[in-house]
C-alpha cells in the first residue's frame, strides 16, 4: 500500500490503548512499524522529545500535547484538539484527522449537512470535530449536553424536527452495549443517526433508528479513513482512494460476527467450527455458553424447567455472545423467538440463515422438535430467520456452505 520509509517509527500516545484497532489498520496501510505508547499525562512531554518521526494522538491528550508542537494546522486549531503529530527537521506539526473520517463517514453513507438541523449528543471533543463540519457544510448544530441550556429533559421539546442527530458521547459504548443517550421518539423529520462510537458496530441508537426506518450510521470507517490521512501526512504520500475502500471493507468484515441461524439440526455448529478455521476465529456456541454455566444439557434444562426459563437463560448467553467482535457465532434454534435477542446479535454482526431441508433436519434429542413438530416449527419460525438474517444459505453439506458464507462475507460490493 505504502512505499515507507526504512526506519521509520511510528505508533499510538494515550492512556490505556490494550483495545486499540490502530496497529491492524496501519499494518494494513502498509505502516508495519507502528506501536501502542501509554503513557501518563506528566510524561507526554518528555514522550514527545523521544524518537518517533510520526505519532497518532487519542484520549485524553488530544489537547495536552498541543503546547509542545511547533505548528498546528487550521482545522485542528478551530477545532481545539490535534490526533496526528509528524516530525519534520526536528519539529513537530500537528494536525486533526478525525475531521476527514468523519466528512468520509458522512460521504459513503449519502449524508449532507447543508441545510440541515443536526443534533450534536455531547460537548466534549469529538463534538467539537462534528461541530466544524456542520460549520464548515452549512448544517445548523445545536449541542446537547446532559447539564447545559439544551439538555437530554427538553431537546425534544425545543427540536423535534432535527434532520440529523450524532452522538458523541460515550454511552452505548462497550461494555455498556444497550445503553443509549437518547430516545428518538418523537423525532419525526429524523433522516439520520450517525454514532461515532464503534465497538458495538450497531449501537442501541443505531438500531433504534433502523428499527424506525431511518439511516444508521457507524463510525468504523471514520476510525479507518483517519487512519489513512494519518499515513498520507506520516509518509507524505498519496494512497489510492479505491485500494483503502478495498481495505476498508475487507477491515469491517473481519471486525463483524459472523452468527448462524436456523433450524434445530441444520448444522450451525458444525458449518460455524469450519468458519472458524478457515477465518482463524473463535468460535461460540450460545448453546454450549448455556451448558457450561447451567452444568446441564440444553434439552435436560428444558425438560426440567420449561421452555420459557430455557429461553431466559439462552438471553444471557446471547448477551454475552453478542458483545464479541471478530466471532463465529452459533445460535440455538429458537433464538429469534425472543425479541430481546434481535438486537443483541445485530449489534456486532452479519447474520446468515441455514436453510436446510425439513426431511434432512434431525429430531433424536431435541425435545421442542418432537413436542411441536419439525414441519410445525419451521412454519412459524421461517418470517422470524428472514427477517432477522441478512443473507440466507442454503445448506449443501458444510464444507460447501461454509464456502459461501465466507465469500459472501467477503464480497468486495458487500454493504452491511
Amino acid at each position: 500500500m505504502l512505499t515507507g520509509k526504512n526506519n521509520f517509527r511510528s505508533g499510538l500516545l494515550g492512556r490505556t490503548l490494550k483495545h486499540s484497532h490502530s496497529p491492524a489498520i496501519h499494518a494494513m496501510l502498509g505502516d508495519h512499524s507502528y506501536k501502542l505508547f501509554e503513557v501518563e499525562e506528566d510524561k507526554v512531554g518528555e514522550f514527545l522529545e523521544s524518537g518517533f518521526d510520526g505519532i497518532n494522538v487519542t484520549i485524553p491528550y488530544k489537547k495536552t500535547v498541543m503546547p509542545y508542537l511547533h505548528g498546528i494546522s487550521e482545522e485542528a486549531r478551530v477545532i481545539g484538539s490535534v490526533n496526528t503529530v509528524v516530525r519534520k527537521n526536528g519539529k513537530l506539526y500537528g494536525y486533526n484527522t478525525d475531521i476527514y473520517g468523519f466528512e468520509m463517514t458522512l460521504a459513503r453513507a449519502g449524508i449532507s449537512f447543508g441545510g440541515k438541523k443536526i443534533l450534536v449528543l455531547g460537548s466534549g471533543g469529538a463534538a467539537q470535530t462534528v461541530l466544524y463540519a456542520a460549520k464548515k457544510h452549512g448544517g445548523t448544530a445545536h449541542t446537547v449536553s446532559r447539564n447545559g441550556e439544551l439538555n437530554y429533559k427538553n431537546v425534544l421539546m425545543l427540536h423535534s424536527d432535527a434532520d440529523i442527530i450524532v452522538n458523541t458521547t460515550p454511552v452505548g459504548m462497550y461494555p455498556d452495549n444497550g445503553s443509549s443517550p437518547l430516545s428518538l421518539e418523537g423525532f419525526d423529520r429524523l433522516e439520520a443517526v450517525v454514532d461515532l462510537i464503534y465497538n458495538p458496530y450497531r449501537t442501541a441508537i443505531l438500531l433504534d433508528a433502523e428499527r424506525r426506518g431511518i439511516k444508521a450510521v457507524s463510525c468504523l470507517d471514520m476510525l479507518f479513513f483517519q487512519a489513512v490521512r494519518a499515513c498520507e501526512l506520516f509518509f507524505d504520500e498519496q494512497i489510492d482512494e479505491n485500494e483503502a475502500e478495498k481495505l476498508y471493507r475487507s477491515f469491517k468484515a473481519d471486525k463483524l460476527n459472523i452468527t448462524l441461524v436456523g433450524m434445530p439440526g441444520s448444522g450451525k455448529s458444525t458449518v460455524g467450527k469450519l468458519l472458524a478455521e478457515k477465518l482463524g476465529r473463535k468460535f461460540v456456541d450460545t448453546d454450549e455458553i448455556i451448558e457450561a454455566e447451567n452444568g446441564m444439557t440444553c434439552s435436560e434444562l428444558i425438560e426440567k424447567y420449561g421452555e420459557a426459563e430455557f429461553r431466559r437463560r439462552e438471553t444471557e448467553a446471547v448477551k454475552k455472545a453478542g458483545a464479541m467482535t471478530n466471532a463465529v457465532i452459533a445460535t440455538g434454534g429458537g433464538v429469534v423467538t425472543i425479541k430481546e435477542n434481535t438486537d443483541l446479535l445485530r449489534q456486532n454482526s452479519r447474520i446468515y440463515f441455514l436453510d436446510r431441508d425439513l426431511c434432512e433436519l434431525p429430531t433424536d434429542g431435541r425435545p421442542l422438535s418432537n413436542l411441536y413438530g419439525v414441519g410445525a416449527l419451521y412454519e412459524k419460525r421461517l418470517p422470524l430467520y428472514r427477517a432477522l438474517s441478512d443473507c440466507a444459505v442454503k445448506v449443501c453439506g458444510a464444507e460447501n456452505t461454509a464456502e459461501i458464507i465466507v465469500k459472501e462475507h467477503y464480497r468486495e460490493d458487500t454493504c452491511y
